[in-house]
């Protein structure tokens, strides 16, 4: 039986899943959390699905050994790839993956065109696929590849000319075939919402899946009786620079924090 008061592990390929593990705070400020980019992988988007189920496999041990008490894939890529091998490994450990948002965008939608932002690896998914057949129904749904974009947000670039003309150049076509709703499938993208909410119209609706990782995370822990009683904190580690990481984490997190090396 785990410690009520042990951590919650969250990871991604990057400082991406930091905008789930925002949501989690939000929804569970008593929890204590542990975070790895894996920086020095990043994109998943353009690995294999071999190489992302090995980076996974390594990480969970990790967190393995540090007592969490439930795991986060903050990464739809690594869920796509990853989430049904670390369930197989650890079946008693609460698991929880990411997907993109197509059921509730196919109900949100009034004009029946969906669109889907995304990386190569989710797009190409057995995962992502299987959701288009269990749920899109007679939605059309649109997808576009945004390759270069994490690398952006990695960065902190969240609203440059440059990042602005990327962007640009994916709604404009999306929004020229009908689309008024508009699933951001990479968890990287929330933290541009601000500017695509510049250059979509006001009826478009933006859907991630954040708060909802952060729900079900909240019934799992409830449902074992592990919901923590204790004093909240946070770790981060980071398999690429921990000082680059550290430089973003105000302008994503919201406040400095001491990142750590992870070196496997």
């Amino acid at each position: 039986m785990s410690d009520c008061n042990a951590p919650v592990g969250v990871f991604d390929s990057g400082v991406g899943g930091l905008s789930v593990l925002r949501e989690i705070r939000r929804r569970l400020p008593h929890e204590s959390l542990l975070y790895l980019a894996d920086s020095a992988h990043v994109p998943y988007g353009e690995k294999s699905p071999e190489y992302i189920r090995e980076r996974c496999r390594i990480i969970a041990a990790f967190f393995v050994e540090q007592g969490a008490k439930a795991l986060v894939l903050a990464c739809n890529t690594a869920t796509a790839a990853g989430v049904t091998e670390l369930r197989e490994l650890y079946p008693d450990l609460p698991i929880i993956g990411m997907e993109p948002a197509v059921k509730p965008a196919a109900a949100a939608t009034r004009s029946g065109v969906v669109g889907v932002l995304a990386t190569t690896g989710t797009l190409k998914s057995a995962r992502f696929a299987a959701l288009l057949d269990r749920f899109a129904g007679d939605v059309r749904v649109i997808t576009q590849p945004c390759p270069g974009l994490v690398e952006r947000i990695e960065a902190g670039d969240l609203a440059s000319d440059e990042t602005r003309a990327m962007l640009e150049g994916w709604v404009g076509p999306l929004l020229a075939q009908g689309c008024d709703t508009l699933i951001l499938g990479c968890t990287h993208y929330p933290f541009i919402r601000p500017l695509l909410a510049q250059l979509l119209p006001g009826d478009v609706r933006l859907i991630d899946t954040g708060a909802a990782v952060a729900r079900h995370l909240h019934e799992l822990l409830a449902e074992r009786h592990l919901l923590s009683s204790g004093e909240a904190s946070q770790r981060f580690y980071c398999s690429g620079d921990p000082q680059r990481m550290s430089g973003v984490l105000p302008t994503l997190w919201g406040e400095h924090a001491e990142v750590e090396l992870f070196s496997r």
